[in-house]
């Protein structure tokens, strides 16, 4: 059924009322921000859609199956009310093997979606089994061809961030209709395995009606070999550590920005006016924007698991760091050092106390805390940004929040990076680790280690025990 004619079955609203609000802010959007044509959707049934999940594909014809079945396995009333959409997609300049992988990809779903039986499938023999439990589902799946000549993303649009994009617009549009809630949107990878347990934790999570944007627990896969379990530890131990420094400093944005744990209410995708089209990062940028909406939801109780093959698609990311991590001599991947983390805090702290402060009073404070501090402050415009947020705000609930709106994930990256470029350089894990526990207490993650180099066994240790920490592991109850 097509989407437009979906969107017309919605109830009437009264003239100023929040539905009719709501209709006008879609409206708006799918006019003048949303991803459009060329680019169409093809499926099958669309009655009955709750939630979409939105798989971003390039050249993962060996990988998006296997997630796929890993979807399949959850519960028939989850999947009979989920719609799994690929956005398979390439650009024109591709290499020639990946543009082949994508058509066998796209051959596939789109048998799958007619119905076709699993031997008749094309290309089928090595995926035979993830198809017959594809198959035997009530799964049902859509895909958006972005990868054939004249479908292609253009090279102005980004990469994964444009394929995301693409599909997540897509879902805003196929749940337009929809009168149930919460209306979610599911952002997964094609190299992603979830448990059987994923749909139905991650709509729970969702259930009061008061969180818009949720994140979802993640431990990567392990590779059979040594080094590249030490280099996915060495990765992961490192995006653990970054939120550990930010909950500590009590950042509002102390939560892991990985495209494949987000999932977003399509009240909450609308109000940020959707995903952004950047080639890379564009999780960090989505999630950044979303916070600034709302709470972010930790959701604890299943766990995704994200591949850690090298990959090089993107400049930064898991398999990038992988493959930076594996290439180097002396796996020297370092970590900042927990002193940006105590200035952090004290700026925080500091500017919970600021609401009848000047910005000269508030910069000479911020000197005392550290002059990096002050100097970065100047150099990122404090002293105009300032007056702007404080006048005529008189409720320091409402400044508060829009201090943090300025002082976002972002500033708060750019600090950081600004002081251990300058100040504070990074250091080794071994290093990082002990220092950090002297501020946050408690004990060293996995126990001291006594050598001047982590083995993988190590590391695994470490892992294994930042996992299972409160706000950064996955083993614990969820929160709001």
């Amino acid at each position: 059924m097509d989407s437009r004619r979906r969107l017309s079955r919605s109830a009437p609203a009264r003239i100023g009322s929040p539905v009719m609000k709501k209709d006008s802010l879609l409206k708006n959007y799918l006019e003048k921000y949303a991803a459009g044509p060329p680019w169409q959707i093809q499926t099958g049934n669309l009655d009955n859609i709750d939630q979409v999940v939105v798989i971003p594909a390039y050249a993962e014809r060996e990988m998006l199956f296997a997630t796929l079945a890993s979807l399949a396995a959850n519960p028939d009333s989850s999947l009979e009310k989920t719609l799994v959409l690929c956005v398979i997609n390439n650009k024109a300049d591709a290499p020639i093997a990946d543009k082949e992988n994508n058509a066998q990809t796209l051959s596939l779903l789109k048998a799958l979606i007619a119905g076709q039986s699993v031997s008749q499938l094309p290309f089928a023999d090595d995926l035979h089994v993830f198809l017959q439990s594809i198959a035997e589902s009530p799964l049902r799946v859509a895909c958006v061809d972005a990868s054939s000549p004249g479908l292609e993303i253009p090279p102005r649009l980004g990469g994964v961030g444009m394929a995301r994009k693409i599909g997540m617009d897509m879902a805003l549009r196929l749940l337009a209709p929809s009168p149930n809630e919460p209306r979610l949107i599911l952002s997964l990878d094609a190299d992603t395995r979830v448990r059987p347990d994923y749909l139905p934790v991650v709509r729970n999570a969702f259930g009061s009606g008061k969180a818009r944007t949720g994140i979802v627990a993640y431990e990567h896969a392990m590779p059979q070999e040594d080094i590249g379990q030490a280099a996915i530890c060495l990765y992961e131990i490192f995006l653990r550590y970054w939120v550990l420094g930010l909950q500590y400093a009590r950042s509002p944005y102390a939560f892991h920005s990985i495209g494949s744990t987000i999932v977003t209410t399509a009240d909450g995708y609308l109000a940020v006016r959707g995903m952004n089209r950047r080639a890379a990062g564009e999780d960090f940028y989505f999630l950044n924007k979303l916070a600034k909406t709302g709470p972010v939801r930790q959701i604890t109780e299943t766990v995704i698991y994200p591949s850690a093959r090298i990959s090089g698609r993107v400049p930064f990311g898991t398999g990038a760091a992988v493959e930076k991590i594996i290439s180097s001599a002396d796996s020297g991947y370092l970590f900042y050092d927990p002193r940006v983390f105590l200035i952090l805090k004290k700026w925080l702290a500091l500017m919970t106390q600021s609401f009848n402060r000047s910005e000269q009073a508030i910069l000479a404070c911020a000197k005392e805390i550290d002059p990096g501090l002050e100097s970065f402050l100047i150099a990122r415009g404090f002293l105009s940004v300032w007056p702007k947020i404080r006048s005529n705000l008189k409720d320091e609930k409402t400044w508060n929040r829009q201090f943090h709106n300025w002082f976002d994930g972002f500033e708060t990256l750019k600090l950081v990076n600004d002081l251990s470029r300058r100040l504070y350089p990074r250091i080794s894990l071994l290093s990082a680790l002990p220092a950090m526990t002297s501020l946050t207490g408690g004990e060293i993650p996995g126990g001291f280690i006594n050598e001047h180099t982590a083995k993988a066994e190590d590391l695994l240790r470490i892992l294994h025990d930042l996992r299972r920490r409160p706000g950064i592991g996955a083993d614990r109850g969820s929160s709001g």
